[in-house]
């Protein structure tokens, strides 16, 4: 099996240095999300670029950042070196960053701002520490907090308000992450969970195919990489038609 089909996830570097800090961005999965911001901004009547671009930072410093040192701090998923002392400045300093342009943006937006900035602090908190006893750690909680609540905060930063479109944006990027998270759980059991594999196929021509981990994880992982990066291209579209470029 190759060096990359034992790593925590396709994504991730060999372990050690900066490598690890590039692991823990999750970099298709926080451009996936990320996207959801782009998304949803699009979707309003009006695009402010100075607005989008400060929301992008926001979700990337509390998602990008924040959520996960504190899910890398919650049982080492990725198994990176980083020590526990540097995970918890980061997702520290990523919260306390995106909580404070929040802030920033309720003096352009209003205070109409401060239940979007609640629910996210919430929903990393809740979510990526596994409070309530997990209870709030399932596929819907995390289509809605990384999916669906992107757009409707993309859209409610440009419109000021949240209406049919702005529902619309959101149930597609819930249904989005949802699919995220299934393809992404089952890659994960067979990556890190499954220490051998002997699967055989009976073809109808009575040959047997026999596959390893390697071919059982290669379509999880290709659909994943192809479901990020055209989600990114897709936001990239919006903006262009938007800007009229």
């Amino acid at each position: 099996m190759s060096d990359r089909g034992k790593r925590p996830a396709f994504y991730a570097a060999a372990p050690g240095g900066l490598r690890d800090w590039w692991t823990l961005l999750h970099a298709p999965y926080t451009a996936w999300h990320l996207s959801y911001v782009v998304i949803g901004s699009a979707l309003a009547p009006q695009l402010d670029g100075g607005r989008l671009a400060a929301n992008l930072v926001a979700f990337f410093l509390g998602l990008g950042i924040g959520a996960h040192a504190l899910d890398e701090l919650h049982g080492r998923p990725l198994r990176t070196r980083i020590s526990d002392r540097a995970l918890q400045v980061a997702a520290a300093g990523g919260l306390a960053g995106a909580v404070v342009l929040g802030l920033g943006g309720t003096t352009v937006i209003g205070m109409e701002l401060l239940p979007f900035i609640a629910a996210a602090v919430f929903a990393v908190l809740a979510y990526n520490l596994e409070w309530f006893h997990g209870r709030l750690h399932t596929d819907a909680v995390f289509a809605a907090s990384w999916g669906a609540f992107p757009v409707l905060t993309g859209y409610f930063a440009q419109a000021e308000r949240i209406d049919i479109v702005a529902v619309l944006g959101a149930l597609a990027a819930y249904g989005l992450s949802r699919a995220q998270r299934t393809l992404s759980k089952r890659a994960r059991l067979i990556r890190r969970d499954v220490s051998s594999v002997r699967v055989e196929l009976g073809l109808h021509d009575g040959t047997i195919r026999r596959l390893d981990r390697a071919e059982m994880l290669a379509p999880f992982d290709s659909a994943l990489l192809a479901l990020s990066w055209s989600t990114v291209v897709f936001a990239i579209a919006l903006v262009a038609v938007r800007l009229r470029i």
